[in-house]
């Protein structure tokens, strides 16, 4: 990517008010003679959905294998309240063999392959081209076709085919997409696990076939028909920023909960590691942990938990860290863990191993020191791929609300005053949007390493141009310009 700018600086007082526009990726009032009043906004709060106890009671968010079975048994009769058409499975790849796909009816219960890369696009957000970010409405209408869904009366579940870290992600990236583009909670479910569990755990061998459905491509469903407007399901960089706290520090009466769902050796720049995290990439080696966090044995040597060529490594001011990995049992077939599981480690307590949430000291905060009731979450990872996970505990299990930061590290860690491989900074030292200082962080070791990025605007009055143009296309208004794009991320499950 190449760096351009294209305005002049603003004034300070512009640069502040930029700032101050908190909210869910913009806001300002509503003008009743536009077809965006007649849209409902939902809240984070509105948007959440607390799971039963047992996943075998739900029949919408987490479902279990189990539930699949009966729905695909006798459909007429089995689906849910409410919902009138078809039941209609995406998988984001094949499960093993004996149990690739979901067995369709071809009446009523289809199965798709749908890999994550359909459900994601590179756009801008007025300041800076992102990857990895939520599709626009031109794009779901293309699915809608597709797939021929009808989100109003459809159940549609989003399913992993084989049981893997990254299938979770991208089976998180199906629902999310669908949920903030307007599809209610009753019309959409996760499969909770890979087939290479479910095969025996609420599904049996007949229950799969070798090959999908082939996607008719002859829906008519528009997202615009999907009168509500959810996208304060996403949190923009400008919303992140408002929300961060002044220091460095867990602050548990802001009414916030900044949620990372990297390891820790990324969350600390280098600085300390999980036992048994993955550090192949480090040419100096770890010592081995006799707890459940230590110091790399050369913790100067950080490079190796850099990725997408960013310019630094590190966190936001205040943010936690639980790496998401925790959140899922792969002895199940990466399914999520129980809800009370998963409710423990979000109120600040450890595990049997001592793994819970970890604060900027690098120490687990404590029980009652985590989520406080009433707080929002925002979740994000490097490119929201892991922070689905996270976001999925948070929002579809436990009912808290919350937002996904969807630029995440990729573009957070970009907007700095520092410079790329090519000699130039990637943001100017005056832009207001220079995330570098409110983080800690560390940068790159080698110039070299830093990937130019794609600047729109370093002063623009916001960041919130794909927020704005996806409500726009909802209403059939004309777009601003900014926040279209496309192609893929070159590491969509590293994110």
């Amino acid at each position: 990517m190449k760096t351009r700018w294209k305005s002049a600086p603003m004034a300070a007082a512009t640069a502040a008010a930029a700032l101050a526009l908190v909210g869910c990726g913009g806001g300002g009032g509503q003008d009743t003679s536009s077809p965006a009043s007649r849209m409902t906004v939902n809240s984070p709060a509105a948007l959440a959905q607390s799971s039963a106890d047992s996943y075998d009671d739900n029949v919408n968010g987490i479902i279990t294998g189990a539930t699949l079975k009966r729905w695909m048994s006798d459909w007429t009769n089995q689906r849910p309240p409410g919902i009138t058409g078809k039941l209609v499975i995406l998988q984001v790849s094949a499960g093993p063999a004996g149990a690739a796909y979901v067995k369709p009816d071809g009446v009523n219960v289809f199965s798709y392959l749908s890999p994550g890369s359909e459900w994601i696009q590179t756009r801008t957000n007025g300041v800076i081209e992102t990857q990895s970010m939520v599709p626009d409405g031109a794009t779901m209408d293309a699915l809608f076709k597709k797939y021929n869904i009808d989100p109003t009366r459809d159940m549609i579940v989003a399913a992993m085919g084989t049981g893997s870290n990254p299938n979770a992600m991208s089976q998180g990236r199906v629902w999310y997409a669908l949920r903030y583009w307007g599809v209610d909670k009753r019309n959409l479910a996760l499969l909770n696990g890979g087939h290479q569990w479910l095969n025996g755990n609420g599904l049996a061998a007949g229950d799969f076939q070798a090959t999908a459905s082939t996607a008719p491509n002859t829906g008519t469903f528009l997202v615009k028909n999907l009168m509500v407007d959810n996208t304060q399901l996403q949190a923009t960089v400008q919303d992140l920023l408002a929300v961060l706290p002044s220091v460095n520090t867990n602050v548990r009466n802001d009414g916030v909960f900044i949620w990372d769902a990297r390891s820790l050796a990324q969350y600390s720049a280098g600085e300390r590691v999980e036992r048994g995290e993955d550090t192949n990439s480090n040419t100096a080696g770890v010592q081995a942990c006799a707890s459940a966090f230590c110091t790399p044995a050369d913790a100067s040597n950080y490079r190796w938990t850099f990725q997408n060529g960013g310019s630094r490594q590190g966190h936001p001011w205040g943010t936690l860290q639980l790496q998401y990995t925790h959140m899922l049992d792969p002895t199940k077939g990466f399914a999520y863990k129980p809800k009370s599981v998963l409710a423990s480690y979000l109120a600040g307590n450890v595990d049997a191993t001592g793994i819970g949430l970890v604060d900027a000291s690098y120490a687990t905060v404590g029980a009652g020191n985590g989520y406080q009731e009433g707080d929002t979450v925002y979740v994000y990872c490097e490119t929201t791929f892991r922070a689905m996970i996270t976001g999925i505990v948070s929002s579809v299990i436990l009912g808290k609300p919350t937002r996904f930061y969807d630029g995440a590290m990729v573009e957070w860690n970009s907007l700095s005053y520092i410079a790329d491989r090519n000699g130039n900074s990637i943001l100017p030292v005056n832009s207001p949007w220079r995330t570098d200082l409110k983080s800690f962080f560390r940068p790159a070791m080698n110039q070299a390493d830093v990937e130019p990025r794609t600047i729109v605007d370093p002063f623009a009055s916001n960041t919130n141009a794909i927020v704005d143009n996806d409500r726009r296309y909802k209403t059939g208004e004309a777009a601003s310009g900014a926040g279209g794009g496309g192609g893929l991320p070159p590491n969509p499950c590293g994110g």
